[in-house]
């Protein structure tokens, strides 16, 4: 019970507004978790303005952990990951995708630390009618990529409504935060018997990077036009000498 008590879960608010659509629906996960004696901290990334990532590869570089620039809030949630044995993320939906504050601050917060491996994650988002399937799979691919289990719930992560008061009437959708919460809780709980248990994280393989840019040969000049009407109508009738080498 003592061990339970200790697991903690941030909660990332990426919604310019502290108390809209986006905090009722992370404040449903919250509650959900603290019943289920997990401890949480719900972190609002503000107003002010968040610096994109540049690419400069200088966290990388001097392996610092954290962004080089340090104005906003992006090293101080960093520095709390370091506490937390979860990240729930939750942002408004614009234009069919997660807010502009929220995507500037993970693409820094997970490019400088290479991400949070092991921890679980999960991704809410708010919206009044439409474009959230598009903004969910946007935010989960920050954990999908960086070794984070992805923590399910009963449907997609999402609330409907124009104010918090609408909200409340998405009885479905707050189900669907209770779940995930429930689900969160348990998935801790079971990593932690686990470790108990002397069952370790995966080893790491090294990373492999490769891309699909090869060198060309440079296109030889021909005398007459060609024609390209083959390639338009079928692969398998195009003549064999108009086709590049494989």
């Amino acid at each position: 019970k003592d061990k339970v008590m200790e697991m903690k879960i941030l909660v990332l608010n990426g919604s310019p507004h502290p108390n809209g659509c986006t905090f009722r629906a992370l404040s449903e996960v919250e509650k959900t978790l603290q019943q289920e004696g997990i401890e949480t901290e719900i972190f609002h990334i503000g107003t002010e303005a968040i610096r994109g990532c540049m690419g400069c590869g200088m966290c990388r570089k001097n392996k610092l952990g954290r962004c080089i620039f340090g104005e906003d809030a992006v090293n101080v949630v960093i520095k709390k990951m370091e506490e937390c044995d979860g990240l729930i993320v939750g942002s408004p939906v614009h234009y069919a995708g997660a807010s502009g504050g929220i995507t500037s601050f993970l693409d820094r917060m997970f490019y400088s630390t290479g991400g949070f491996a092991y921890k679980p994650g999960a991704a809410i988002v708010s919206c009044r009618r439409a474009g959230s399937t598009a903004a969910l799979e946007q935010l989960n691919k920050y954990f999908m990529m960086n070794n984070m289990p992805l923590v399910p719930s009963a449907y997609w992560n999402m609330v409907h409504g124009n104010t918090p008061e609408e909200v409340e009437q998405d009885l479905e959708g707050l189900m669907v935060m209770r779940t995930l919460g429930r689900n969160m809780a348990w998935m801790l709980k079971s990593i932690d018997a686990g470790k108990a248990h002397g069952i370790l994280t995966p080893a790491a393989e090294p990373k492999t990077r490769t891309n699909f840019i090869r060198e060309c040969a440079p296109v030889k000049a021909e005398a007459e036009e060609k024609n390209f009407a083959p390639y338009f109508i079928s692969y398998n009738k195009v003549n064999k000498a108009y086709q590049e080498e494989d």
